[in-house]
């Protein structure tokens, strides 16, 4: 039977550059192609789309005794693929999900939607509008909304049923706690099921950035500072779900502890 594992969320919080850490263990396999991403369980199977089917199609490449991962980070805020996940993986595969300080996971996601051409307002005028509910947009262009800059920052809310469904084989990480020591990567490792001692030491850095910086100049003209009053109202906004990720965690969140009011500049997705 192949063992399997799967990296659920969340966007914009440095999963991809997880994923490589990963992949360079030499006892796991990480879905390829990489981009897009898998999704194979946002809509329901069809005839034949078994377990066989699923490994290969994804997996082709892995060795014989390899952990078989998936990176799919728009499965956490999708809890009706829980069903699904269980229906062809089980009851028992792991499930890692690496959040961050959720406005600068805000900021992040809205210089992805700029860079991407989807954006044209500025960080303020964005985020004030978000303030005031789901923004629309065209299901046509992209498969998820690239305007949730607030809603998929509220972790907690989406965390609870998988948390509920599979327990502890859930493992929540920050990335900010990741960076600052390494170390904590050999959690990871073991939640997923390989040999920590084999793991070469964390590589590259997150590539995606937080700040306003490497928009081009013409984009961060448009997109000029963060308005404190919008910053704080953003820091408000995640109040609330900061304080029941907390009770969730059971320890402090760093950027809480850290950020007050203000908005991190991190520089990493």
């Amino acid at each position: 039977m192949t063992r399997h594992f799967l990296v659920i969320g969340a966007q914009r919080c440095g999963t991809t550059w997880l994923l490589h850490q990963l992949e360079a263990h030499p006892e796991i396999a990480m879905a390829r192609p990489t981009r897009p991403e898998p999704k194979v369980f946002l809509d329901d199977l069809g005839a034949g789309q078994d377990r066989e089917w699923y490994v290969r199609t994804w997996f082709g490449h892995a060795a014989e005794g390899q952990v078989m991962g998936e990176k799919s980070t728009s499965y956490l805020d999708r809890p009706d693929a829980i069903r699904r996940i269980r229906g062809l993986l089980g009851n028992d595969v792991p499930l890692v999900v690496q959040v961050r300080d959720p406005v600068a996971r805000a900021v992040s996601h809205w210089r992805f939607s700029v860079q991407s051409g989807l954006e044209q307002r500025s960080l303020s005028d964005a985020l004030s509008a978000n303030l005031e509910g789901p923004l629309p947009w065209h299901r046509g262009t992209t498969s998820v909304s690239p305007y949730a800059y607030l809603e998929r920052g509220r972790y907690a809310g989406m965390l609870r049923p998988w948390i509920d469904t599979f327990g502890d084989l859930v493992r929540v990480q920050l990335l900010e706690e990741l960076l600052a020591e390494p170390s904590r990567f050999v959690d990871t490792l073991v939640h997923v099921g390989v040999d920590p001692g084999l793991a070469p030491a964390l590589g590259r850095e997150p590539v995606n950035r937080s700040d306003l910086s490497g928009l081009g100049a013409r984009a961060e003209a448009a997109a000029g500072a963060l308005d404190p009053s919008i910053d704080a109202a953003v820091r408000q906004y995640f109040g609330e779900s900061d304080r029941e990720l907390e009770a969730l965690l059971g320890r402090r969140l760093p950027w809480v502890a850290a950020n007050g009011p203000g908005r991190t500049q991190d520089g990493f997705a």
